[in-house]
């Protein structure tokens, strides 16, 4: 397809980017909004979740030790899941536009190519808070009571920036298998373990040793530890923080920048 002249965006410029990615996030939002049944969906899951610990596993699990009652302890743990497993539409989404060959119109236009995987992971992010919103919601409907608005509000963020990192992650999946079913397996295949094998629902204490280490090596512990802080006010924030957000900046530089290379390639 023959690409018409380029623009300061496509040359370049920062401010042009910047609108590009703007424009294709309303773009996804708009798209998001014209299918309910994946709000629907996306929001019914998380729920379910919500559900079993809370009244199925939660009677069985004891939170005692770490001094937080178990709908406290697993709100927190459903905030980090919920997000994680949100981004990996990211990843569905840029297959599917791939394989319909919207992609390559992309490409015909004077536009930035970052502006493409910003755009869709930026609309993901607004779409990621919405849920959790809605699962703060139902949390307090089963017994979740924030320690406070500002650390609501932190947990939120903190949760809602996880969510973002991984959906780069999600994006150089998509990209790397193009195709949509493998897309959507490949981005759920990896994410069961790291999410249960961690402190998302159980203490750590409560698992064997060499799954405790597992689980302590993953970003998805400190998220929910400091998630978990906010959310409850106790216990000390700055180390399981500092982790999270160090494991939060690897991930986006990495992942950001085997997207935009894949992205090349694959366009």
């Amino acid at each position: 397809m023959t690409s018409t002249s380029p623009s300061p965006a496509a040359s370049g410029g920062f401010r042009y980017a910047v609108q590009d990615a703007m424009t294709l996030a309303g773009r996804n939002l708009r798209h998001t909004t014209r299918q309910p049944e994946l709000l629907v969906f996306s929001t019914v899951q998380p729920v379910l979740f919500v559900l079993l610990f809370r009244y199925v596993f939660g009677g069985s699990i004891n939170t005692a030790a770490t001094g937080v009652n178990y709908v406290n302890y697993l709100m927190a743990g459903i905030f980090v899941q919920t997000t994680a497993f949100a981004s990996t539409s990211t990843g569905v989404g840029l297959a599917e536009d791939l394989s319909k060959g919207i992609v390559d119109r992309f490409r015909s236009m004077p536009i930035s190519r970052s502006a493409v995987l910003a755009g869709r992971t930026l609309g993901d992010l607004v779409r990621m808070v919405g849920i959790v919103l809605i699962m703060a919601v139902v949390g307090i409907a089963v017994g979740l009571r924030p320690h406070s608005l500002v650390g609501f509000v932190g947990a939120v963020a903190l949760t809602a920036l996880f969510g973002f990192s991984f959906s780069w992650i999600s994006a150089w999946i998509g990209l790397s298998v193009k195709d949509v079913e493998t897309a959507n397996v490949a981005g759920f295949v990896w994410l069961f373990p790291l999410t249960f094998a961690s402190s998302a629902f159980v203490p750590l204490a409560s698992l064997p040793g060499w799954l405790q280490a597992f689980a302590k090596a993953t970003p998805v512990t400190p998220t929910c530890d400091a998630v978990r802080v906010m959310l409850t006010g106790h216990g000390s924030l700055g180390r399981p923080l500092t982790i999270s957000l160090l494991w939060m900046l690897v991930i986006l530089v990495v992942c950001s920048v085997l997207s935009v290379r894949k992205y090349r390639q694959v366009t």
